[in-house]
């Protein structure tokens, strides 16, 4: 079973048990020669087979909360979860109390019967795009394991996860593209909603000003429903159908969106245009020179460095020799920010914002490549300089959308046996529904060979 409506479906019709998902989500994890060690930090393995026992109790009973009871589901290393540590792949709070209670999306997913099989391997405080982990150890992109290629951060575990069948998909979080940047690089679905859809609270921050929760999974379908659930839809429905042929897809012309590109990445991406306007899809190229403005904007630090470093500071000032020390001064860049420049950064922000909204609002979506590269080798990262150089290369492209405070998506688009590359597709401002839709239809003309 590859998505979650198959797995409901089975349940439904009695082919299969919650105790039998769990357990072969549980032996994938536990295969010495998978990825498993590396993607969890924790694995709730009695305690879910625990509730996958009961919940095939009320199946039997017709007691089921919803259609999805039982199905395993990750989360990432940041969320609270009742009676665990929130490390956030550090091991500076190892010794932290355990949460009292759940973030509230974790609580929405066990409401409908989901079962949080464990917890996923992370950047450190979530402050890089490529993956790496000093303290848990660095998971591999399924693609070209024997070379060992980076999955992508900072939801590296919940990318690998997804990937390999450890799950139906998983919670991530998303500040400058940590759900889309290892969907791309691990080739699964990577979804970002607009930020205030779905709440933060419980969840360990980097930034409050661009933190979004956002699922990763093996379809669009998978990403809408857990979307749907952790937004607080009680009764999610299926993402309404529709055809390419009509969209039209906005194509920034002249910017470093679609510059720059590895050759497997411009090869995919250009195929991927070609069908997509085959189908009847309308690829329109426009002006957005707004973004070339954004990286002096964010000069003085931006929102992360800055909004980290307070969350930091005193954590900092007692644990500083246990922090992964190219993260640590990431977060204390913060520290130089003044009140001024911070409050020039918001009012740039909006104004930007404000511009942009006025060029993009003739599409049903914004379409670039989701990042450069195909994934890089771990090896390729051990230098601090091409780590920085590379970390932001993955970074460039999906940052747009969150500092743009928008909904996107990145869609795997590779061939059979090709690297893994991503196809992002950005929405407006609370325009979550209509971007699945748009992102199903472009998913299902892309299917196949």
């Amino acid at each position: 079973m590859q998505h979650i409506a198959d797995a409901a479906a089975a349940l439904a019709a009695g082919r299969t048990s919650a105790v039998a998902l769990v357990d072969a989500a549980l032996d994938r994890i536990a295969d010495p020669s998978g990825e498993g060690s590396r993607a969890f930090t924790a694995v709730h393995a009695a305690a879910a087979r625990a509730e996958a026992r009961a919940i095939d109790m009320l199946r039997h009973a017709g007691r089921a909360p919803s259609p999805w009871a039982g199905i395993p589901v990750t989360v990432k290393d940041l969320f609270d979860e009742h009676g665990h540590p929130t490390p956030a792949g550090s091991t500076v709070l190892k010794d932290a109390p355990p949460a009292a209670w759940d973030a509230p999306v974790v609580a929405r997913l066990r409401r409908q019967g989901f079962i949080i099989i464990g917890r996923t391997n992370m950047v450190e405080f979530a402050f890089s795009g490529l993956g790496v982990n000093p303290h848990y150890g660095t998971p591999l992109s399924p693609w070209d394991r024997g070379t060992g290629r980076l999955p992508g951060g900072s939801s590296s575990g919940a990318g690998v996860a997804a990937a390999d069948h450890m799950g139906f998909g998983g919670l991530g979080t998303d500040t400058g593209g940590s759900c889309r940047i290892p969907a791309a690089l691990c080739g699964v679905v990577g979804f970002k909603p607009t930020a205030k859809r779905v709440p933060i609270s419980g969840v360990l921050p980097l930034s409050p000003s661009l933190d979004s929760v956002g699922p990763l999974a093996r379809s669009v379908a998978c990403c809408a429903l857990l979307d749907a659930v952790i937004s607080g839809v009680e009764q999610p429905r299926p993402v309404a159908h529709r055809g390419v042929a009509g969209l039209r897809l906005g194509l920034p012309r002249g910017t470093f969106l679609t510059e720059d590109l590895d050759t497997a990445v411009a090869n995919a991406f250009q195929r991927a245009l070609s069908r997509l306007s085959v189908a009847g899809a309308r690829i329109e190229m426009f002006d957005l020179p707004e973004l070339a403005e954004i990286p002096a904007v964010n000069a003085t630090g931006g929102f992360t460095a800055s909004e980290a470093f307070t969350w930091h500071r005193r954590l900092i000032a007692e644990k500083a020799a246990g922090y992964d020390p190219r993260i640590l001064a990431r977060i204390r860049r913060g520290e130089r920010m003044s009140a001024a420049d911070y409050i020039t950064l918001v009012n740039e922000r909006a104004r930007i914002i404000a511009a942009v909204a006025k060029r993009t609002a003739g599409f049903d979506a914004v379409v670039t490549p989701t990042c450069p590269l195909i994934p890089p080798a771990l090896a390729e990262v051990e230098a601090e300089a091409d780590y920085n150089r590379i970390n932001l290369l993955l970074l460039r492209n999906t940052a747009v959308a969150n500092f743009l405070d928008r909904c996107s998506i990145s869609l795997p688009i590779q061939r059979l046996g090709e690297a893994p590359v991503g196809l992002m597709l950005t929405g407006e401002h609370m325009a979550d529904a209509a971007l699945f839709e748009v992102a199903a239809a472009v998913e299902a003309a892309l299917a196949g060979p």
